[in-house]
Parts: C-alpha cells; sequence; structure tokens
C-alpha cells in the first residue's frame, strides 16, 4: 500500500510539473526519464492567410489558454476499487458486439431510421469553404459595440514567418490606432467561427508581448438566447434615491484595478486537498455550512453597514502598516545614504 501510495503522489507531482513547465520560448515537457526537455511550439490551430481586399499575408493561430487542472479522475468500480475500461463494438448490444480498432471507425450521418450515409475525414477536410485557408475580412468595429456575450475564445496570432510580418505589423499598428477590430470568418475544429482581430489589449510599448494580434473568437446571434424569456419575470420597481446614492458609494469605495493574478480556482484546491487527505487516510475535510441570521435586515441598514465595515476594514490594514514601517524605522538605526544613478525608467508588463 505505501509503495502505491508513493507511486500515485509522484504522478501527481509530475502532472503538476508538466502542466507547470510553458516558457514564452516554447513548451517544456518531460521525456521517458522524466526530465525537461526544450520542444519547439506547439502546432498551431490554424494557418492560412488573412485578406483585407487586396492585402494578404499569411498567418498561424494559436489558442490563448490551457487547461490549468492538475486532478484528474478515472472511472472505477465502488464494489472492487478496480478502473472500468470502456471499449467501442460494432452492433446493438454492446455486451455481444465485437471491438473495433481507432483506425476503423468514421463519421455516420442518420439520414433514416437505422441508414447511414458515412463520411471519411478525408472528404470533411476538403470541404469547399473559403475560410478553411483564407481569412478574409468583411469589416471593421470599435471593440466596444460588441457585447460581452458574444465573446467566446482568445487565440494568438503570428506571422508565418519574416517575410510576411511587415504586412501583419502595419495592419497591427493601425488596428492599434483607429481601436478598431477586423471582423472575419475561419474554419476549424469542425465548424465556421465568426472572429475579431485586434491589436493587444495594452499595446503601447513595443515589447514581446505586444507584436502579435489577438484573435477573439464570437458567438453568432442565433446562438444566444433571448434574454427577454429569463427576465420578464422580474418586477419593475421604482429605485429609492437614498438608496441608490448608497449602493453607488459602496461601488466605489470597493472599486480596484482589475488583476486577474490575484484570483485563483479555490475548488481545485479543496479538490486537491481532498484527495491528498484519502491517499495520506487522513480526515476529511468538510464544508462549513455559512450560518444565516434569522433576523430580517432592510436594504437601507445592510447598505449603511456595508459601507461602515469597509471603513473599518480600511482602517485595520492602514495602522498596521504604518505602525510597522516606522518600527522598522527606529531598528534600522543610521545608513548612509547613496546618491540615485539616472537611467532611463524601463516599463515591464505581464502578458495577457
Amino acid at each position: 500500500m505505501r509503495a502505491s501510495t508513493c507511486d500515485s503522489l509522484s504522478r501527481l507531482s509530475i502532472v503538476w510539473l508538466r502542466r507547470r513547465c510553458i516558457k514564452s520560448v516554447g513548451i517544456l515537457k518531460l521525456n521517458k526519464g522524466n526530465k525537461i526537455m526544450g520542444v519547439p511550439m506547439q502546432r498551431p490551430l490554424w494557418s492560412g492567410q488573412i485578406q483585407i481586399s487586396l492585402v494578404a499575408f499569411g498567418v498561424k493561430i494559436f489558442p490563448a489558454v490551457e487547461a490549468r487542472s492538475e486532478i484528474h479522475f478515472h472511472q472505477l468500480s465502488r464494489a472492487t476499487g478496480e478502473r472500468v475500461h470502456h471499449r467501442k463494438v460494432v452492433g446493438d448490444a454492446a455486451a455481444d458486439g465485437n471491438p473495433i480498432e481507432k483506425d476503423d471507425i468514421v463519421k455516420g450521418y442518420e439520414y433514416s431510421k437505422g441508414e447511414y450515409v458515412a463520411i471519411e475525414p478525408s472528404e470533411i477536410e476538403n470541404l469547399r469553404i473559403p475560410s478553411n485557408h483564407t481569412l478574409a475580412v468583411t469589416q471593421f468595429v470599435d471593440l466596444d459595440e460588441v457585447r460581452p456575450e458574444y465573446f467566446e475564445k482568445p487565440y494568438f496570432i503570428v506571422p508565418v514567418d519574416d517575410n510576411q510580418a511587415e504586412a501583419f505589423s502595419v495592419v497591427r499598428k493601425a488596428l492599434q490606432a483607429t481601436h478598431k477590430a477586423a471582423i472575419g470568418k475561419i474554419a476549424f475544429g469542425g465548424r465556421e467561427h465568426l472572429i475579431a482581430l485586434s491589436a493587444p489589449w495594452d499595446a503601447k510599448s513595443d515589447t514581446a508581448a505586444n507584436r502579435g494580434m489577438m484573435g477573439y473568437t464570437l458567438r453568432y446571434a442565433d446562438e444566444l438566447r433571448d434574454s427577454a424569456e429569463y427576465f420578464a419575470e422580474i418586477k419593475s420597481k421604482n429605485v429609492d434615491a437614498d438608496q441608490l446614492s448608497l449602493a453607488r458609494e459602496l461601488i466605489q469605495r470597493k472599486t480596484a484595478k482589475f488583476a486577474a493574478d490575484k484570483f485563483h480556482d479555490e475548488y481545485e484546491a479543496a479538490l486537491k486537498e481532498l484527495v491528498e487527505a484519502k491517499v495520506k487516510h487522513l480526515p476529511l475535510p468538510k464544508d462549513e455550512p455559512v450560518r444565516r441570521s434569522a433576523k430580517v435586515i432592510n436594504l437601507m441598514d445592510a447598505l449603511r453597514k456595508s459601507i461602515k465595515s469597509g471603513d473599518a476594514d480600511a482602517d485595520k490594514s492602514s495602522t498596521p502598516k504604518s505602525a510597522k514601517a516606522k518600527s522598522m524605522k527606529n531598528k534600522l538605526g543610521p545608513r548612509l545614504v547613496k546618491p540615485v544613478a539616472k537611467s532611463k525608467s524601463t516599463r515591464t508588463r505581464k502578458s495577457a
């Protein structure tokens, strides 16, 4: 049992390391000896041309997001603890069916009950659709005009080689200067996507993170449900001016710059804690139910208390810092002060 436990923890560590070893110069992975080695950048999701009127240049498109989950589950038999395996078979009855290899499976469309037409992968690849290889820009828009619910996934766009970099850079710079996004369609992943191309969000400096373009796949209008079907039952209310004023003050006090790196998946951390507890035969962590007060507080009182609570938190956070700084200053004693050398200020940014 102890050996298997160590093996399980070792595998978890390897998975964690493999998913963390992503560098800007490419992808780092583990070889068979569990050693890290550098490999070229991942394969592009799509390669082709961006065409704007008579201007065309080659690009490669890469996904800008990746799954960060460190915990992956298998299916087990509750009775025996053995792993459950799935197999693909030919026939209506799975128990009596004959196993079939992956290479012998093709897609099939049921055009009538029990009647299918087989579609080969090569036939799908050769579909007559221009966006398979060319992203034709049909119009330009302000990004602010595209409502958030239409955005789907982000992508990185780079020129295919140095020969395409000039046209690529000119278009990127023009999009940045005009604060516009180019709209077109692109085919990958078994469907044609609407996509918006733009300069990086804050491409003011010529850093490695700003030299490419961003692509955002968009949802089609008919993919979004009608909000009226869900909001129609909400009764219209007259908003009290004092309550509105307090609500605006509360929002103002809690407003801060969005920093994505301050937010983490706590569900993933809790799941990992559960797994480690079971592996080490420790008591299982449990969620503590939130106690709800039986006393009903009206909205005005809740807003006032929220604002007062924010003031108290601000006082607590500011007082220790100043006291600590003063204490440290007294402990340091006299110091030699060196003149600050004059140098050009440099800015460093994190890639989006």
